[in-house]
């Protein structure tokens, strides 16, 4: 299975973007989903996570503007993010851990760690 993130893009601050993330099949289950960061010169951090019951947890910097959300029936998380601000600049993964697919013909393959690519996010006047 292969998550493909969208959506980044250079916005001002105080502006907004919505990050999706959809997978390339048919998700039944997974334990976790999430989107990391990383800024230049600095690790890889988490930004929000949701779970398999929605239950959600987000970073103290980003926490009140950025709301994580995702849609079974269309096997796609989202980051909606608001007041952005030039610390928020990184590259932006979509994560997802414990993924259960079922191909059209009902057979179910489970996965382990599965990474997205990047989408740049660049916050900027």
């Amino acid at each position: 299975v292969q998550l493909q993130a969208s959506g980044g893009g250079l916005v001002q601050p105080g502006g907004s973007l919505r990050l999706s993330c959809g997978a390339s099949e048919r998700i039944v289950y997974t334990n976790i989903m999430a989107w990391y960061r990383q800024a230049p010169g600095k690790q890889r951090e988490l930004v929000a996570q949701i779970t398999n019951d929605n239950n959600t947890n987000y970073t103290d910097s980003v926490k009140g503007r950025f709301t994580i959300s995702r849609d079974n029936a269309k096997n796609t998380v989202y980051l909606q993010m608001n007041s952005l601000e030039p610390e928020d600049t990184a590259v932006y993964y979509c994560y997802a851990d414990d993924i259960i697919t079922m191909s059209d013909f009902g057979d179910r393959y489970r996965y382990g760690e599965v990474w997205g690519q990047g989408t740049q996010v660049t916050v900027s006047s």
